[in-house]
């Protein structure tokens, strides 16, 4: 028991050592910028639980009309060939979506196990508590940690055939050059015939996104707000979240989404022993959802190395989720 103590101590210190680094990297480039990733403490989990069902923010409902409706054609799409295979998601979280497809796969006898990845061993330990209770005989192994290293652990767990989810637009929290890196990452860890699913929120009206991301109940602010507030708990530092202010924007040609935080006066910020000075109305970039058009979509695919075989709509056709295979 002391051995796993230590070792779990060493993990978690680790962990602290990554997140100061990130930070202290972060707001001493310029511009300063925290990476996203790091919204998801407790009170991160529960903020962005609250995102999905604010009424703007339409990515949810969209995406959850896939797969509360389309549950079959998507089932069809990875069993192809009936082999056992495992379904890796990255970025589970609460699995709201892939619970309908992990129900029609138990129920249909598929041989399958769920491994779903994510940064957050809260929202992990919730999730594994929610899905005993509602699929008892789902097989699942859960992976914290980051997306790339858990990959490798889970392909290496077993050598069966991989469905990779990767959901909630979540690609969209990249910018175009680092989505494409990322996707070329995800078929180098493959083997020939392997899937992965991706879920695009399409180009739309300017204003629906817009106000997506910019709800008048705060809740989004909050969520990012809450970031310097982790950093003062875990690293020792003093922002004032006070005297900064959230700002969204979008642009319909990039199809663009960024927030900041906008320093509302000049101020300097002890982070243990380091010193971050911001000047009046300097920013902090802290998250980026990306718009895609259907071209995009295919440019992106055949750019990583996959082949697309199907994409599956919602009833608007605001969102799509893209199914691609290594070949």
């Amino acid at each position: 028991m002391k051995l796993q103590l230590g070792k779990d101590s060493q993990i978690e210190n680790s962990q602290v050592d990554s997140f100061r680094s990130d930070v202290l990297d972060g707001l001493k480039n310029s511009p300063k910028r925290l990476l996203s990733k790091y919204f998801y403490d407790k009170i991160g989990d529960r903020l962005f639980q609250k995102i999905m069902k604010i009424p703007e923010y339409y990515l949810t409902d969209c995406e959850l009309d896939i797969f509360k409706n389309k549950t079959q054609e998507i089932a069809d799409a990875i069993t192809f060939d009936q082999s056992p295979f495992d379904i890796i998601e990255l970025g589970a979280g609460d699995a709201m979506k892939s619970s309908y497809l992990l129900k029609n796969l138990i129920e249909s006898k598929a041989d399958f196990t769920y491994m779903p990845i994510d940064i957050s061993g809260n929202i992990l330990s919730v999730l594994k508590d929610k899905l005993n209770t509602e699929l008892p005989t789902l097989d699942i192994v859960s992976l914290e940690g980051e997306y790339f290293d858990m990959l490798d652990k889970a392909t290496g767990i077993s050598k069966r055939r991989k469905v990779v989810l990767f959901l909630g637009g979540n690609i969209g929290n990249m910018d175009i050059e680092e989505a494409h890196h990322f996707c070329r990452e995800v078929k180098r860890k493959l083997n020939l015939g392997d899937l992965f699913l991706i879920g695009f929120d399409l180009k739309k009206n300017p204003h629906t996104i817009l106000n997506a991301y910019n709800d008048e109940t705060g809740i989004t602010s909050a969520f990012n707000l809450n970031l310097l507030t982790r950093i003062n708990r875990e690293l020792k530092a003093d922002f004032n979240v006070e005297n900064f202010q959230h700002y969204q924007t979008y642009d319909p040609i990039s199809g663009s989404c960024r927030s900041f935080l906008i320093s509302l006066i000049k101020q300097e910020v002890h982070i243990d022993h380091d010193i971050i000075n911001f000047e009046e109305n300097e920013f902090i970039e802290m998250e980026i959802s990306q718009k895609f058009s259907k071209s995009d979509i295919t440019n992106m695919a055949n750019n990583s190395g996959f082949h697309l075989l199907n994409e599956i709509s919602d009833s608007k056709n605001w969102f799509v989720d893209s199914v691609w295979q290594v070949l």
